[in-house]
């Protein structure tokens, strides 16, 4: 569980990434967040129920809107 107050965002929330970081590893591109979600540098995401987001930069966003 969380102990921040207030409390961070479910893994399956869409503001997830809003979590806090709890462990950060920028030389091997990827950071922990509170609630279990395992964060990319290239903004895919790794879930705790083994899920995988896709890399989903504002830049890709407008890309493929077009």
């Amino acid at each position: 569980m969380c102990p921040h107050e207030p409390a961070c965002p479910h893994a399956d929330a869409k503001d997830r990434e809003a979590a806090r970081t709890i462990a950060s590893h920028p030389e091997q591109g990827w950071s922990l967040l509170c609630n279990g979600v395992v964060l990319f540098e290239d903004t895919g995401e790794l879930l705790p129920d083994g899920g995988v987001i896709a890399p989903h930069r504002p830049t890709d966003m407008a890309i493929s809107a077009a």
